[in-house]
């Protein structure tokens, strides 16, 4: 009598273990997570499910022991009712391939059955989404079925499912009964009600146990995807700000001029028009160091339109970094606040130095002037406030999450200093070609 409930808890660990196995394959998660299958991606899945849940049948067979291993019967509805009728029947048949070679002639024909059966389930459920919400407990589905006041189908198809799994443990256990062991395998249960009560619910649970581990795999892809789509629309969003501030600040530029030098002004709309070119041409997250470089090159060539001789520019840039990758327009905004809070404000100009350096597989990015600085108490909230550098830090964050570092140094009437470290990445050169 122990035995039998022994062996019951054993089929249950199998049952997890199995689910569980499949779970960690990103093959078959990525198939898992489709609702609409084209017959290419039925056929991957019945095959997924057949070997694992046939590799059970085969341990039974081949050891002769291992009774309780034998899942042959859940993977086929289970396949039936995620995949379909061709997935379901497919499943069946190759499941009971070792069972066939044992003589064991009936699994066939009852295991392609089932599978079928499951596919009719996956056909009358009110939408896919309420296979993975099945619950092997029938006082809760009862209870569902009756406190359903909208709709009592959905509450109803709880109670098939539920129905069909003991009708195909039923119709295996009388199959069983009528050709014995010989033709099909099932497992007999002591002459007690307790002990088969216990075994429809071991089906029961064979089956709902690998529905809720791959649905809580299911919903930890859903929320990484969205989480990651959230980050691009936030991404998006954060660039966007970039682009109509930077060009807002240069239009000034050139209505300043259109009246005092036309010829200056026309020059700078020409040097506008370049730069709009580049951005419009760029889309990627990330360009190299050296694109970046011609863009801030570009973008200086029409501020000093503006400011002459007092605005200077100084780079020291070793060759070995400019194939490293950095987040697009990262430098410019911090360029263009140099210049708007730093620079302009001071009478004799300035000049803004870039460095970059490499360390211990870390990009350095050092964007420093001499301009008028910045006091404590707008230091204090600078990375939290205004448009430029607090894109730039939210952008870092949302690329590199904790993997990045900046931070800004200044004194009042010395000038600023604003470092960055992130992650060193190469270019791919064959994608950037």
């Amino acid at each position: 009598m122990l035995e039998s409930y022994f062996s019951l808890l054993v089929r249950l660990a199998v049952t997890a273990g199995i689910a569980s196995v499949l779970a960690r394959s990103n093959q078959f998660k990525s198939v898992l997570m489709r609702e609409n299958r084209t017959l290419h991606q039925r056929l991957v899945l019945a095959l997924w499910l057949s070997i694992v849940y046939g590799a059970s049948v085969a341990a039974r067979v081949l050891s002769g022991t291992y009774q309780a291993a034998d899942l042959g019967l859940e993977g086929s509805l289970l396949a039936g009712i995620l995949g379909g009728y061709v997935t379901g029947l497919l499943s069946g048949i190759m499941i009971s391939l070792p069972a066939m070679f044992h003589k064991e002639f009936l699994a066939m024909p009852l295991l392609a059955g089932v599978g079928t059966l499951g596919g009719v389930l996956r056909d009358i459920a009110p939408d896919h989404e309420e296979i993975w919400r099945f619950s092997p407990f029938l006082d809760l589905n009862l209870v569902r079925f009756f406190r359903e006041n909208r709709n009592y189908r959905r509450a109803a198809f709880h109670l098939i499912f539920s129905a069909a799994i003991l009708f195909s443990e039923g119709l295996r256990q009388e199959l069983g009964r009528m050709f014995t062991l010989d033709r099909v395998f099932f497992l007999k249960p002591p002459a007690h009600p307790p002990a088969s009560i216990a075994l429809y619910a071991t089906t029961l649970l064979a089956v709902a146990i690998p529905l809720k581990i791959w649905n809580n795999t299911r919903n930890e892809k859903k929320l990484e995807e969205q989480e990651r789509l959230l980050s691009e629309a936030r991404l998006a969003a954060l660039t966007s700000q970039i682009n109509p501030h930077f060009l807002f600040n240069t239009l000034n530029s050139v209505s300043s001029l259109i009246r005092t030098d036309p010829n200056q002004a026309r020059v700078m709309v020409v040097k506008l028009s370049k730069v709009l070119r580049r951005l419009l041409r760029k889309h990627e997250n990330f360009s190299s160091l050296r694109d970046e470089l011609n863009f801030i090159e570009d973008y200086l060539s029409i501020e000093v339109v503006r400011f002459g001789d007092k605005l200077r520019f100084e780079k020291d840039v070793p060759e070995d970094t400019l194939d490293m990758l950095v987040p697009s327009m990262l430098l410019q905004p911090l360029v263009e606040n140099s210049i708007k809070h730093g620079l302009s404000n001071k009478v004799e100009g300035g000049t803004i130095r870039l460095r970059t350096w490499q360390s211990e597989s870390r990009l350095h990015l050092l964007v420093e002037d001499d301009g008028v600085g910045i006091s404590e108490a707008k230091l204090a909230t600078l990375l939290d406030r205004g448009i430029g550098v607090s894109n730039v830090n939210e952008r870092l964050k949302v690329l590199f999450g904790s993997q990045y570092r900046m931070w800004i140094e200044s004194q009042p009437g010395q000038g600023t200093r604003i470092q960055i470290e992130v992650p060193e990445l190469q270019v791919d050169l064959a994608e950037v070609s």
